[in-house]
């Protein structure tokens, strides 16, 4: 392959999961994640221990089941990738399933017809499959910031951190971040079970998503309400409990100049998080307003992976 075939393998690979994703979707059946996830409940029950044991031994005993994990599965991938053409194949599908820019779309499009139609408890069942939060109980102003919040997260978490992981490390970058993102959704609980076993999980995500997550709240800024977005970035995001997940919701929200945050109750308790965004209260319109963003933010990265393409084919022509 030539030098300057290489400067555009990257963003065409990328272009080509994207693509997949926009054609078939999120696969139905036999996802490689629920794969993993029933792997990782293996490797739990292997390195937890007894519940009752030592801090710093479950600590250890995280760490270790962390690496059991994830150590194999990004060393195979950076063996397949090698290969030329088989290996294109493997990192452009393996790309395809660590995206889900379609499935999220339609998740929130189910939630906003639901709610158009007046179907409230539809609109509960649909949005309860984006959130980890009890839904049975939410009014449709409360469902819609429910949908809202999931969209920019998740774009976040499902689209745009996968993105820049296979374009800074290729199928070993892209793996490693959506094993252990999925490890952080499995573990990375405060719990009594899982807070210090949880650990290590939880902190390999955020520091793999620190990077991408202020890359994707300065993609909502740049694309909605720029001013509101940078304010709400730099005045909220401190006080919400994730590093990583503030700075996107508040620029989010900002962007566009919605209200979000305020009460949730997650595993039966209630949680008082800080207020997100300006504006009025999140509608049933401003989830397809979400919507529209996060595509729009996928539309952006893809011109600037390209555009880096063309720059550095400029500078070594």
């Amino acid at each position: 392959m030539t030098q300057s075939a290489n400067h555009w393998a990257v963003p065409l690979m990328i272009l080509a999961a994207v693509l997949l994703d926009r054609l078939l979707g999120e696969p139905r059946r036999f996802h490689p994640l629920s794969g993993f996830g029933w792997l990782a409940r293996q490797v739990e029950k292997i390195f937890y221990g007894i519940a009752d044991g030592a801090s710093a031994m479950r600590h250890a005993r995280g760490i270790a089941a962390l690496c059991a994990l994830l150590a194999p599965l990004v060393l195979l991938s950076t063996w397949l990738q090698q290969f030329a053409i088989f290996g294109t194949l493997f990192s452009i599908i393996l790309l395809y399933f660590a995206i889900a820019p379609r499935s999220l779309r339609e998740h929130a499009e189910r939630v906003s017809d639901a709610c158009r139609a007046g179907d409230l408890p539809a609109a509960r069942q649909a949005v309860g499959r984006m959130v980890s939060r009890d839904t049975s109980q939410l009014g449709e102003a409360d469902v819609a910031k429910a949908a809202v919040e999931s969209v920019l997260e998740n774009g976040n978490d499902a689209i745009f951190a996968a993105l820049f992981w296979f374009a800074v490390a290729g199928a070993p970058g892209v793996l490693l971040y959506r094993l252990s993102n999925t490890l952080d959704a499995m573990w990375g609980y405060r719990n009594a079970r899982y807070n210090e076993f949880g650990w290590a999980a939880a902190r390999l995500d955020d520091v793999l998503n620190f990077i991408p997550a202020r890359l994707t709240a300065l993609s909502y800024a740049l694309l909605g309400h720029t001013r509101s977005a940078l304010q709400c970035w730099r005045r909220q995001a401190p006080a919400w409990d994730s590093p990583n997940a503030g700075p996107v919701m508040a620029a989010g929200a900002g962007a566009l100049h919605v209200q979000l945050g305020g009460a949730a109750i997650y595993q039966g308790e209630l949680h008082e998080r800080p207020l997100l965004g300006c504006g009025a209260q999140a509608r049933c319109a401003d989830i397809a307003c979400a919507v529209r963003l996060m595509q729009r933010t996928v539309y952006l990265w893809l011109a600037v992976v390209f555009c880096a393409a063309l720059l550095l084919r400029g500078v070594h022509a």
